[in-house]
């Protein structure tokens, strides 16, 4: 028999509806217990750790993840010998070799990983990263005879190629070889490439499939390295020395954190804090990043700058930043990357504002749709990607965004909740000849439409979808770790805390209540109508809090209005405030509850 959730503080519905349960049930309370008597973990990081579906015999060696003893042999996945063996021929011939990536921040570390890599035999890729609008996600037969009349013998796809049937057919009829390195999901006939490697095709059962593009350029890279090595070649690359891209990536693209995607963070982000990588030190300047690099820094601040150039501006800066040695060169793309980001901000707000009212219109005073699939000719397709995320987070449920071009055609991106799978319904509704194109994975697509597309697709996703997204949503109860008090939420606590990590999707961030705490000093600051305010304890102490993108919400209302009212209960997560070489705790706010 299954334990029941347990109530937490006996909130059944907070100021934004949701009831609080203890993410521990009975069965697992009992393992956090063993943990902590086993290894002598406090009370809180054994009840996280046991939270996350580990076991009493594998808690030590899940707080310290390595990616030598959780990386599989390459040769587990599918065609990874052939593609190995090609690139190792291209290496040792010195063979012209070009490189297309996609154009997000998965596509731009991989290629930065592959041109290091080449640039270590003194093998100089031309690098093409297509522009979102006039080119769109993926390779296409322009872009191909470019770099083929440019005297690629070689062509290795990054982050794209499972689905490009045609361009690749064309490249190979015109003398050159194509490597597919991807993870992208595809139920149909693979493309005639000359090795393909995807832990997510049909065929392959490595059980990776959880990886991001980077995370199997890697393992590729160690094939390769392994080929080199047996074929006598001492002086081989490091590769831990990349792993910093890795760890961006896997970050960035929203994979799971389980895993080796874990050991490539944790690694990823000691690489990271010894600034080796210029063009990503510069982008933590530009961010104004204060003390060590960790993963909210890869998430928020140095990833949406690498990802502005292909939103917004030139696709191929984030490559080529990452690949960069002259600091002066990093310095100015990565204040480009920042004024893009800026600009690409502002188009934002604007495009969320007209989503979020149409939205709410289509909506009404009901339940509304399982899926909300807007589209307007005022939204850059550069940002739909992001709309979609807003409102996702904002109407709890998943969200296609769709730019419309005069002509009645358009190009979106949707983003999805845990438990439903919006790629796959993506991709069947390019089977079934609804949609132009369009792919993805269970969180995240992308869409291009002819005229007249929309309605088909909307109601495809809206009846495919309906079970899942149903079943997700009443699943939305907040899951609470633990409780403490301001006074409890020390820095060291959050380090300890922060063993467990790195914490994303996978890996929920732990998340502690406050009960009967005071919520004082709120106000609404920054662009994105954050609310700031300070915690306090019955014992006075005092921490320091914030609510994003909280005004004109019901969180926003409660702390706003809340000025001299009676306590709250107040659920968040935990960070490291770095200011002036000090260390301060700063809570971020998920939910508010009403004693």
């Amino acid at each position: 028999m299954l334990d029941t959730p347990r109530q937490f503080l006996d909130v059944r519905a907070s100021v934004t509806g949701r009831a609080w349960i203890d993410r521990l049930d009975g069965a697992t309370g009992r393992i956090a217990t063993a943990i902590g008597q086993r290894t002598g973990l406090s009370e809180i990081l054994a009840r996280i750790v046991a939270a996350r579906g580990v076991g009493i015999e594998e808690a030590e060696r899940f707080l310290e993840p390595t990616v030598r003893e959780l990386m599989p042999d390459p040769s587990t996945l599918t065609d990874m010998d052939a593609l190995a063996d090609r690139l190792v021929k291209a290496i040792t011939d010195n063979e012209q070799v070009a490189l297309f990536g996609d154009y997000d921040v998965d596509g731009a570390c991989s290629c930065a990983l592959m041109t290091r890599y080449l640039a270590h035999f003194g093998v100089t890729a031309q690098v093409h990263i297509p522009d979102r609008i006039f080119e769109g996600y993926g390779p296409n037969i322009a872009a191909m005879d470019k770099l083929i009349d440019a005297g690629a013998t070689l062509i290795i796809t990054l982050d794209c190629g499972t689905t490009s049937d045609a361009p690749i057919a064309h490249a190979r009829t015109r003398g050159a070889d194509v490597l597919v390195i991807d993870h992208h999901l595809s139920d149909h006939e693979l493309p005639p490439a000359t090795a393909l490697v995807n832990p997510n095709r049909p065929d392959d059962i490595s059980g990776l499939g959880y990886l991001c593009a980077a995370g199997v350029t890697f393992m590729v890279l160690v094939a390769v390295s392994r080929l080199l090595r047996q074929r006598g070649d001492a002086k081989l690359p490091d590769l831990m020395s990349l792993i910093d891209l890795v760890g961006l990536a896997t970050v960035c693209d929203v994979v799971p954190l389980t895993g080796l995607n874990r050991a490539f963070v944790v690694r990823g982000l000691d690489v990271a804090r010894m600034g080796r990588n210029r063009g990503m030190s510069a982008l933590a300047l530009a961010a104004r990043i204060n003390g060590p690099v960790n993963p909210y820094h890869f998430g928020y601040l140095i990833g949406p700058r690498i990802n502005a150039g292909g939103r917004i501006g030139d696709a191929a800066l984030g490559a080529r930043l990452l690949t960069l040695e002259d600091e002066h060169q990093a310095l100015a793309i990565a204040a480009r990357l920042d004024e893009l980001n800026n600009e690409r901000q502002r188009i934002e707000i604007e495009a969320v504002e007209e989503a979020v009212a149409a939205a709410e219109a289509e909506i009404g005073t009901g339940e509304g749709p399982p899926v909300l699939v807007l589209a307007s000719a005022n939204w850059h397709a550069g940002i739909v990607g992001l709309v979609a995320a807003r409102l996702r987070e904002r109407f709890e449920r998943p969200v296609v965004a769709v730019a419309l071009n005069p002509d009645g055609t358009g190009t979106g991106s949707g983003r999805s909740m845990p438990g439903v799978d919006l790629g796959r319904a993506v991709i069947e509704a390019v089977e079934t000849g609804l949609i132009v194109k369009g792919g993805g994975h269970a969180m995240a697509a992308g869409v291009t439409l002819r005229n007249g597309e929309l309605a088909a697709l909307r109601a495809h996703l809206n009846t495919s979808l309906a079970d899942a997204v149903a079943a997700a949503r009443a699943a939305t109860a907040l899951k609470i770790d633990a409780a403490l008090t301001a006074r409890g939420a020390t820095p060291d606590l959050v380090h300890e805390v922060e063993r467990a990590g790195p914490f994303g999707a996978g890996n929920p961030t732990p998340i502690f209540a406050f009960p009967a705490h005071r919520a004082r000093f709120a106000q609404v600051v920054g662009k994105g109508g954050h609310v700031s305010f300070a915690l306090i304890s019955e014992d006075g102490a005092r921490l320091k809090a914030i609510a994003f993108r909280a005004a004109g919400n019901a969180i926003g209302e409660a702390l706003l209005r809340g000025e001299g009212g009676p306590p709250l209960h107040v659920a968040g997560t935990l960070g490291i405030d770095h200011w002036q070489g000090r260390e301060q705790v700063q809570m971020r706010v998920v939910d508010i509850a009403r004693p």
